[in-house]
């Protein structure tokens, strides 16, 4: 490791609450990539007349524990309970429902309180609040982590282009990026949203015509300032091509200052996200969505628990983003010093 990396680890690691907010962000996160075993209404693992199975890696016919049905096997069925019992086991996860079963055994009207069963209540449906959070979350930061990533490459490689050529190709693609800028975003994507029919990708790619801009400014002011350096004019005398300039010895020095803009990019992706799921134009109906589960607290005022739930994931897991971007604006920056 280069001193200059030590350096930035150390300025990393010095702000605490940047540090341990990364670690309880990884472990959440993690977690989440784990919703199937710990909120399903499928056990983990069943063993039955001497067999195991994984009903949440395969779908098993009723037929395999004893009934008479050809179709998939309904775990939460008393009399299928009965007759695993009766030869073997369930192992259930934490949490035993998916993020759109239906609680049919509520004993007072959806959206019912917090209880035993329902940790966290149901929502109007009568799904289980809590397995639609973890399942909201896992979907935020993938789909944050995905928009961050396509919206970096498309901007790192428009404002590269940018700076390093200048001159035409800078005023051309300035007056460009005016125009596109002051187009209302949020007003464009619901009319795409309604016009198609949303899902992931869908939306991915909508809000990728516009977040890639994010980080034009910063790499195009890098590139202005390092394409006279003396290592690009030697580099030209040699005849090395105009992309491996830019992106071998110039972009390494612009990824410094664009690093410490991701964190921030990731908050305001998964925030209009959430914007978009609580106006219903968003990520299909029925899908776990913290942003739904937002509107059904604003529909059902008598159940504040919809809203809270939605509030303290979001506010958590925002406010553990902007921490992260702090510590690492401070390890990248040269006037901090390790003490």
């Amino acid at each position: 490791m280069t001193p200059i990396a030590k350096r930035r680890l150390q300025n990393f690691r010095a702000n605490k609450r940047g540090y341990w907010s990364l670690w309880i962000f990884l472990v959440l996160f993690v977690l989440s990539l784990f919703a199937e075993l710990i909120a399903n209404d499928k056990p983990i693992l069943v063993s039955y007349d001497g067999e195991l199975y994984a009903p949440i890696l395969v779908s098993y016919p009723e037929t395999v524990f004893g009934g008479f049905l050809e179709t998939e096997t309904e775990y939460k069925d008393p009399e299928v309970q009965e007759m695993i019992r009766e030869k073997g086991w369930m192992i259930w996860p934490l949490v035993p429902f998916s993020y759109d079963t239906f609680n049919y055994e509520l004993t007072e009207p959806a959206p019912s309180a917090p209880n035993g069963v329902n940790w966290l209540g149901t929502d109007d449906q009568g799904r289980d609040v809590a397995a639609r959070m973890i399942y909201g979350f896992r979907i935020s930061v993938l789909f944050g982590l995905a928009l961050t990533f396509f919206s970096s490459i498309v901007g790192v490689a428009a404002g590269a282009v940018q700076g390093y050529f200048g001159g035409l190709t800078d005023l051309l693609f300035q007056r460009f990026m005016e125009i596109w800028g002051g187009l209302p975003v949020l007003f464009l994507l619901i009319i795409l949203a309604s016009v198609v029919e949303p899902n992931f990708w869908w939306l991915l790619g909508l809000m990728l015509m516009f977040s890639w801009m994010s980080l034009v400014g910063v790499v195009r002011a890098e590139f202005l300032r390092a394409r006279n350096f003396t290592f690009v004019q030697a580099a030209r005398a040699l005849g090395v091509s105009n992309t491996v300039i830019m992106f071998k010895h110039i972009l390494p020095n612009a990824m410094v200052a664009t690093l410490t803009f991701l964190p921030f990019i990731l908050n305001g992706s998964i925030t209009t996200l959430t914007a978009l799921d609580f106006l219903g134009f968003g990520l299909p109906a029925g899908s776990a969505s913290l942003g739904e589960l937002l509107n059904q607290g604003k529909s059902n005022l008598h159940a504040p628990w919809l809203g809270l739930t939605a509030f303290f994931v979001l506010a958590t897991m925002l406010s553990l983003l902007i921490f992260i971007g702090e510590a690492v604006r401070d390890a990248f920056d040269p006037r901090k010093t390790f003490r």
